[in-house]
């Protein structure tokens, strides 16, 4: 049985609560091929499965569910209460399941004396920044039947981790985005591996705060992007399989060394890469 995000869930869950998840005894009496986490983290992939040709219904989104009844959906650093899914079996009424949302501490960093062009740049840069990260927004919208991300995630490259997903700084008092994935210590020139096989649905290696960036596209909605790169070995349109070398690591665009950073994505909707992968397999 493949090692999905579920039982990834299960563990991450079991740490931070006293009762682990499992799937809610209701939804089991209905149809065992259900199974639907009870909880899930911020920040987090749900993988769930339901009857093949059921319909679900998440935030007012029908998600794709695969032939095998696999689906998944995000769960954003700053949702709070519970995850409403309605779900609709084949010749059956529509079931609601709620999955609560467990909250989570992130890491908060002030730093003062940063030039002010830097916490906010000129129109000029502010405007080529917008037009970047709408380009990169519109790759993620992808949505098709490949079910690559139904595999047990691999650390794209490997060492110190120097930026965790979902950490806040806040420069001269003005706060600023979160960070929005994992960061990792390394050379530059260290090679960077497909965490999981995809598309590649965007690559350009000169964007203005991200510099080298691509963008791999696992199915369903979720991706992986991975910034500053020095070199980028794939194109738009190209399959790439898990393991596979995409490109290298870099410090290009707004990067103070060089390191890899992995952001993962449901749609435009950001999560912590780190819950998708073992800890273990991370040699520091």
């Amino acid at each position: 049985m493949k090692h999905g995000f579920a039982v990834l869930l299960l563990l991450a869950c079991a740490a931070c609560a006293s009762t682990p998840m499992q799937s809610a005894p209701a939804q089991a009496s209905v149809d065992a091929r259900m199974v639907i986490p009870e909880k899930a983290l911020q920040g987090s992939l749900v993988e769930g499965r339901v009857t093949p040709g059921s319909r679900v219904v998440y935030d007012d989104k029908s998600l794709r569910v695969a032939a095998n009844g696999r689906f998944v959906f995000g769960v954003s650093r700053e949702q709070t209460g519970v995850a409403t899914l309605k779900i609709t079996p084949p010749g059956g009424p529509t079931l609601t399941v709620n999955v609560a949302i467990v909250d989570r501490e992130f890491p908060h960093e002030r730093i003062d004396g940063v030039p002010e062009s830097t916490v906010n740049p000129p129109p000029d840069i502010a405007a080529r920044i917008e037009r970047e990260q709408a380009e990169v927004s519109t790759a993620r919208l992808r949505d098709d039947d490949r079910t690559d991300f139904d595999v047990a995630f691999i650390w794209p490259a490997s060492g110190r981790i120097s930026g965790v997903f979902g950490g806040q700084r806040i420069y001269n008092g003005t706060p600023k985005s979160p960070h929005s994935g994992l960061d990792v210590a390394a050379p530059k020139g260290t090679a960077i591996q497909a965490p999981a096989a995809g598309i590649v649905t965007f690559a350009n290696p000169d964007l203005y705060l991200t510099g080298g960036t691509v963008l791999i596209d696992h199915g369903h909605g979720v991706s992986s992007n991975f910034l500053h790169m020095s070199r980028i070995d794939v194109k738009v349109g190209d399959r790439v399989e898990q393991g596979q070398v995409i490109g290298l690591v870099g410090a290009t665009g707004r990067a103070t060394g060089p390191h890899m950073h992995w952001g993962v994505n449901w749609f435009n909707v950001r999560v912590d890469p780190q819950l998708l992968v073992d800890p273990k397999a991370n040699p520091q």
